[in-house]
């Protein structure tokens, strides 16, 4: 849709920004709330306050709270079981010097005391959209723009909670990897903006705990579209927890009157996450468009967690697209497709080190095998021959993986989120595939090898390595095969005068051996906004068989907020060479791409980061100017997760 209407889909957003300006605005006309004044919630749960981690806050903020606490900590230690839950909860963060902000990464697992204790009773504690946090939880919305929002929203609802997203129930024995992963697994979820378990000693007992589960939900409703002209318009919304159910529905119409092939267009798609304690998700995602028609539903529940012991998919396709096709003349070619596809997988995954504790280094250590089927059924294509259109041969592949996974989290913050906490993954994979492709011109044998590492280096930063290496065997020569290395780090977070600052580089090299024609990959984005994907610019010139491509970005997080928005600065330089196999790769012209961005963001609300960039591309051919400007919406980055899965082909891009 960004492509039809590109300057409506700007405008939108920036009418999204000035609304949320305006909001937010109001809401700092309007006053704080005084936080001395707060009613209690089922006695301690409503004085919940970080035990791990500082937030950065301006100082009359800071000095206004340092005073509140010194008289709850003065108030709560008058009594021996309120002076335990205020040891256990609160930790003296707005009586000492401001931090950085940085969760500390030398962690002890804060469960690990409770280890083999019975869970008594669970407590679900839901705090608003605005205002609260998992972390204070007595801070409360400031105005009635705020607490208009929190009774507007519809929390997620805590018998849903309960059923479908703790892997614990009361009457369990308290397992600290299960406690720490479950916290883990209600972050990563899109409808919760942060969540907090903790265990609480029940007074008059050695052998039972409470368990207070705290989460804050998102604001969850979206509305998407745009306006380019009265003929020529878009508009829908997504809905990431309709009515409190956890469940995601995705809907827009666009219309253009003047296109003759197809005038109106339909994208939606609805999610059932974890239903029951089956922690199977459901997906359903339709789109009519006028390049693209697809249908497909999809039932899949992956290793959410080291200790899962299943996993697996189902995924059923019909597919009728227009495929655009670049030659290596430079030419366009539109090629009509239509196919069916189906795509099944299953996993197992087993503990290794069974003498080892969880908390051992090597406890979480997991051997996985699975095996996968993906069959491709083309109706209607070009004409497939040995030499030409090898790409749309009917197949059906059948992959068996054996691989190694060991993984653990680490808590921080300020990475790719603007202050919630993130799970940091520190661990290795290693995984070898193998199959059988039963291809319409002929068996082919599938291999590929899979290594990955991540972790922490003290006063150094947080380095990620990977090494891809897959492709078909026939007649003794390889085809569509790949090579790819990555490398990516990110810098300790830094503490400046204007704010908290972190340095990001990455590189990736990619090679294809005996791809099929017209398979190419390219130095642009790819359709991404991001510029881990490509230099930060899209050109038809920039593709070939070979690649490497050098990305380095640094971040300053200010302490500025923008009418409720985290303000974030950034400056980069992308780098990339790209050639075919009759070229040298360092012999050809070094593609360059500079310039600066900034970043404004709400982690309360569901709306992607917005950014507004100024690029400077020298070299790049055919481009009519080497400047350029955006304002547009970038998605978070993700982690790479050192969990395994489906048998994978090795991705050539």
């Amino acid at each position: 849709m960004n492509q039809l209407y590109p300057r409506a889909y700007y405008v939108l957003l920036r009418f999204c920004l000035v609304g949320l300006m305006l909001y937010a605005g109001c809401s700092t006309l309007f006053g704080q709330v005084d936080t001395t004044q707060h009613k209690a919630e089922k006695g301690a749960t409503d004085s919940l306050a970080t035990p791990y981690s500082t937030a950065t806050a301006d100082s009359i903020l800071m000095q206004r709270d340092s005073i509140f606490y010194t008289r709850l900590k003065t108030s709560m230690y008058k009594r021996r079981l309120t002076r335990q839950l205020y040891d256990a909860v609160f930790r003296d963060v707005y009586n000492s010097r401001v931090h950085t902000g940085e969760v500390n990464k030398i962690e002890v697992n804060p469960f690990m005391p409770f280890a083999g204790r019975i869970i008594g009773t669970i407590y679900i504690r839901r705090l608003g959209v605005f205002g609260q946090s998992v972390y204070d939880t007595l801070r409360q919305s400031g105005n009635w723009l705020e607490r208009t929002a929190n009774r507007v929203h519809v929390n997620t609802r805590e018998n849903v909670i309960r059923r479908s997203y703790l892997l614990f129930k009361e009457g369990d024995e308290v397992s600290p990897n299960v406690m720490r992963d479950n916290e883990r697994l209600l972050r990563t979820t899109s409808i919760f903006h942060d969540a907090r378990i903790l265990i609480m000693p029940r007074e008059g007992s050695r052998q039972f705990v409470d368990v207070y589960v705290i989460t804050q939900d998102v604001w969850s409703l979206l509305p998407t579209g745009g306006v380019g002209a009265l003929n020529r318009f878009s508009v829908g919304f997504e809905q990431r927890n309709f009515r409190g159910l956890g469940h995601q529905l995705y809907s827009q119409i666009a219309y253009d009157g003047n296109d003759r092939r197809q005038r109106a267009e339909y994208r939606g798609r609805y999610v059932v996450p974890f239903i029951g304690k089956t922690f199977l998700t459901a997906q359903a995602n339709l789109l009519y468009l006028r390049d693209l028609k697809q249908a497909s539903v999809q039932l899949y529940r992956p290793f959410l967690t080291p200790d899962t012991k299943y996993a697996g998919s189902i995924e059923i396709n019909h597919t009728n697209v227009n495929n655009r096709i670049i030659t290596r003349d430079d030419s366009v070619v539109l090629v009509p497709l239509r196919y069916n596809y189906s795509d099944v997988w299953f996993g197992r995954s087993f503990r290794l080190f069974s003498g080892r504790s969880d908390s051992d280094e090597k406890g979480r250590s997991r051997l996985i095998i699975a095996v996968r089927n993906i069959n491709y059924e083309y109706t209607s294509r070009p004409s497939v021959t040995a030499d030409t259109n090898q790409l749309y041969q009917d197949s059906r592949t059948t992959l068996f993986s054996l691989g190694f996974s060991r993984r653990k989290y680490t808590r921080d913050v300020l990475i790719y989120g603007f202050g919630r906490t993130e799970d940091v993954p520190v661990g290795e994979s290693v995984a070898g595939v193998v199959g059988f492709d039963n291809a319409e011109l002929g068996q082919r044998l599938y291999t590929g090898l899979n290594f990955s590492q991540g972790k922490y280096v003290r006063q150094v930063g947080y380095l990620y390595g990977l090494i891809s290496f897959g492709g078909y065997l026939r007649a003794h020569r390889m085809e569509q095969g790949v090579l790819s290395l990555e490398s990516n780090y990110f810098s300790p977070l830094m503490n400046t005068r204007w704010g908290n600052l972190r340095h990001f580089f990455n590189t990736r090299f990619t090679t294809g051996i005996g791809r099929f024609d017209n398979e190419y990959i390219s130095l642009g984005n790819n359709g991404s906004r991001l510029n881990t994907d490509g230099i930060g610019i899209n050109s038809d010139a920039l593709r070939g068989t070979r690649r490497w491509l050098i990305n380095y970005e640094n971040i300053l997080f200010s302490r500025l907020s923008l009418a409720g928005f985290r303000v974030a600065v950034s400056t980069f330089a992308n780098l990339g060479l790209v050639s075919f196999p009759d070229q040298p790769l360092l012999g050809g012209p070094l593609y360059q791409g500079y310039g600066i961005g900034f970043r404004l963001r709400n982690e309360n609300l569901t709306f992607n980061s917005f950014q507004i960039r100024f690029s400077f591309f020298p070299n790049i051919p055919n481009n009519r100017t080497p400047f350029r400007y955006a304002f547009e919406d970038i998605p978070t980055l993700r982690f790479r997760d050192f969990d395994l899965s489906a048998p994978q082909i090795t991705p050539y891009r």
